[in-house]
């Protein structure tokens, strides 16, 4: 490790550096490309040969990717499709095969509404799958459903795509170096509707409702399966809202823990604070995809968008072909207001903002029955602790089982890397029954009720080295992370 430090210690300015490639609203959108190990978008795709494979089309070039006919006679969290060994190159570590399922859903407004779910099945589970002749041993008995940061309103940016070519942060490599089953639902849905809560919330319950339903097939061991749900930012979100709708919208799911980082309550809160910033991009697709399934407030917006001049409706629309990484570049620190007629006026419209009060504010759709462990820094330049501390506190009023931890060190990026290993920890002990402490913070998980601890813990730049670096490249070996 001594070789490691010498790195941290001279190059200093690399986790300013990386973090421009690796913002927590842009990495999902940066991948390696497995034949040159170097960091390229997600749009340019790697080239087809015999080192790095074949890869599924886009999902609006891919006939698999739609509801067949007569989907919406089915019910919310009905199997629709399987697809066996869905990828064709599988890039990201500690992965044996893929498949993925296409389900029914319910939209925001609870019309009929279909996505898909990719399920990653580990190495260590090899024995375990179908025509497999060796001994079992060793076979999985859980799935973390995974909610990945999207960030974009493009079909076309869906994680069940993306993620064939590498995953950005490194946590489904960890996850499955533990035997875990991985499961990543397409939580936007057809419409790509970046921030409809509610629609990301039923989206993530229903794929957790179709895998466990067809998860046997492939080996998974049902009679003592463990659910578990993980999501950070925008898929903090995501699990967030799941969270809350689970109760009522899916009673009978049981799910032993859920894991959300880095969680913004209040988009219309975080918008203002994205506006003019390096993330302003995502201020143009949260207000498309709070709004797309809300048809008065939508019509409203595309109303609204100026037709002429520099910031016109043109360059506001063509975020919808754009990953959320190329939406921060297109829209770099720019004001989103000088795109609405009327400015902030229209984006404080009663309209807008009734339309994201109902689909994009947490804490407001139920208590979270589901033992939980937020986790946030203190100084989260999107969103203040404090917001998430007030939601906390209203769910532990109302019976909630939740481990919060408030990091005093770093902002929502930083918290990305730092809550890792304790999230993985947390999981552990729902999942496995094991105490773990890989962070070096003892996890003090309450049995019932809440319980909130302040933590110190600086980042390590380590972690900021892409995955490459560890599985390929000069970290292989160096024993920072499991292979």
């Amino acid at each position: 490790m001594t070789f490691l430090r010498c790195i941290q210690n001279r190059f200093g300015v690399l986790r300013l550096l990386l973090l421009g490639l690796v913002l927590v609203h842009g990495a999902r959108a940066v991948h390696t490309d497995p034949s040159t190990g170097k960091l390229v978008r997600y749009s340019v795709r790697p080239r087809a040969n015999s080192v790095t494979g074949n890869y599924l089309p886009p999902p609006t070039a891919d006939a698999w990717y739609k509801a067949p006919e007569g989907w919406q006679s089915a019910k919310p969290g009905d199997v629709l499709r399987i697809r066996e060994h869905a990828y064709p190159t599988i890039n990201i570590p500690n992965a044996i095969d893929t498949f993925q399922v296409l389900y029914r859903t319910s939209d925001s407004l609870d019309n009929a509404s279909w996505s898909v779910a990719t399920v990653y099945i580990p190495k260590s589970h090899r024995n375990c799958l179908p025509g497999s002749n060796a001994t079992k041993s060793g076979c999985s008995h859980a799935m973390v459903v995974y909610d990945v940061p999207s960030d974009s309103v493009s079909p076309d940016a869906a994680p069940g795509y993306l993620l064939q070519f590498q995953e950005p942060y490194g946590e489904m490599r960890d996850m499955l170096a533990r035997g875990w089953f991985i499961m990543v639902p397409d939580y936007e849905g057809p419409e790509a509707a970046f921030c409809a809560g509610v629609q990301a919330g039923h989206a993530t319950l229903d794929a957790t409702r179709a895998v466990l339903k067809v998860a046997g097939q492939f080996g998974l061991e049902m009679d003592r399966v463990k659910v578990g749900m993980w999501g950070y930012s925008g898929g903090a979100f995501a699990v967030g809202f799941a969270s809350e709708l689970a109760e009522t919208y899916a009673p009978e799911l049981v799910i032993d823990a859920a894991v959300v980082g880095g969680s913004s309550p209040n988009i219309s809160k975080v918008d203002e604070r994205m506006n003019k910033a390096t993330t302003a991009g995502l201020f143009v697709t949260s207000l498309y995809g709070a709004t797309v399934q809300q048809p008065e407030a939508h019509a409203f917006l595309l109303k609204q968008l100026r037709t002429e001049g520099l910031y016109n409706k043109t360059k506001f629309l063509s975020a919808l072909t754009m990953t959320g990484a190329e939406v921060l570049g297109a829209f770099w620190q720019e004001d989103i207001f000088n795109y609405l007629e009327n400015g902030r006026d229209d984006f404080d419209n009663p309209i807008i903002q009734s339309a994201i009060d109902r689909d994009a504010v947490m804490g407001l759709h139920g208590t979270p029955r589901i033992p939980s462990f937020y986790y946030k820094a203190v100084y989260d330049e999107l969103s203040p602790v404090n917001e998430t501390s007030v939601m906390i506190d209203d769910f532990c009023r109302h019976g909630a089982n939740i481990l919060f931890h408030q990091n005093t060190i770093g902002g929502h990026n930083d918290e990305l890397w730092t809550g890792r290993l304790r999230a993985l920890d947390y999981l552990t002990a729902k999942l496995e029954g094991k105490v773990g402490n890989s962070s070096g913070v003892k996890m003090d998980i309450p049995a019932t009720g809440c319980v909130t601890q302040t933590v110190s813990l600086p980042l390590e730049t380590l972690y900021l080295l892409p995955d490459w670096w560890w599985t390929t490249g000069p970290g292989l070996g160096q024993g920072l992370f499991p292979k």
